[in-house]
């Protein structure tokens, strides 16, 4: 098992490696959206940005890998001119909750605001938007090797809204929309404008990520089906690929971040990649 496990390791380093090679013989983001005919007007914005200094982001990155401390982030965030333990307790236990408060304290991301009270420091924070695209962001980098981008805009008339997260992967152009908000909190409008971003950049690779451990079945997946009846005379189906991950044609993608966020990116990517067998169009 041991052996296995080294060799499985090596060649997910020999992966990596070959990547890293690939993407230096492949022309740059910036001009592959160029050639598309989309110039980068503006990117990764950090007015609602909470990450550390440098020195700790490291950790703070490992840290973001657990679905109950991005929770928790959130409730610091919904919470941060003043809170306690109690109140961004919600999806952990006090003791993990209090391990979460000290490690916020000593990368300097909260500071004490009076008795067992906390605060954010950088103050106002609208949501955890911005902070879960840059760590979609930081994934794509450190786990896949690829060069990527968050926040984009571009001047386009007709389609509006940011592109939440591009990346180059083997020449290809990837596009995922970034969700925190539960499903109960996604309207079909948000689901229309993902549509119209895709078919304006065109991307390769397509994906709707959305930051919860629900059920996508209940109600993304049918907001998904209406969206396609209204665009197609003869609409495509959402097929389940396994669990809460599901594809559209092997081009677009549905996931959350149930079990693993890199599992099931990896997931989306090995379908594409590997898909002469799903392809319909």
């Amino acid at each position: 098992m041991a052996e296995d496990n080294e060799e499985i390791q090596a060649l997910r380093d020999e992966i990596k490696r070959l990547r890293k090679t690939l993407a230096e013989l492949i022309p740059p983001l910036d001009v592959i959206l160029r050639h598309r005919g989309f110039r980068i007007y503006k990117k990764e914005p950090s007015d609602d940005l909470v990450i550390p200094s440098k020195k700790s982001l490291n950790d703070y990155y490992e840290m973001l890998r657990r679905y109950s401390f991005r929770l928790f982030i959130r409730d610091v965030i919904k919470h941060q001119e003043s809170f306690i333990k109690e109140q961004v307790a919600k999806y952990a236990t006090s003791e993990v909750t209090g391990l979460y408060i000290d490690f916020l304290k000593s990368i300097k991301l909260i500071e004490t605001a009076g008795r067992q009270r906390f605060r954010l420091r950088k103050r106002p924070i609208k949501s955890f938007g911005e902070t879960l695209e840059w760590f979609l962001c930081e994934i794509f980098k450190r786990e896949f090797i690829v060069e990527a981008t968050w926040g984009v805009k571009f001047k386009r008339p007709k389609v509006g809204g940011d592109y939440d997260l591009i990346a180059k992967i083997d020449g290809s152009i990837l596009y995922m929309e970034v969700k925190s908000s539960p499903p109960k909190q996604i309207y079909q409008s948000e689901i229309t404008g993902f549509f119209d971003r895709v078919f304006d950049l065109s991307p390769d690779i397509s994906i709707f990520f959305m930051d919860t451990e629900l059920r996508m079945k209940d109600k993304i997946v049918p907001m998904f089906e209406e969206e396609l009846k209204k665009r197609f005379p003869s609409p495509p189906q959402v097929m389940r690929m396994e669990k809460e991950l599901f594809r559209i044609w092997n081009k677009i993608f549905i996931i959350n971040a149930k079990d693993n966020i890199t599992n099931n990116i990896e997931k989306v990517l090995s379908s594409y990649f590997r898909g002469d067998f799903y392809r319909f169009y």
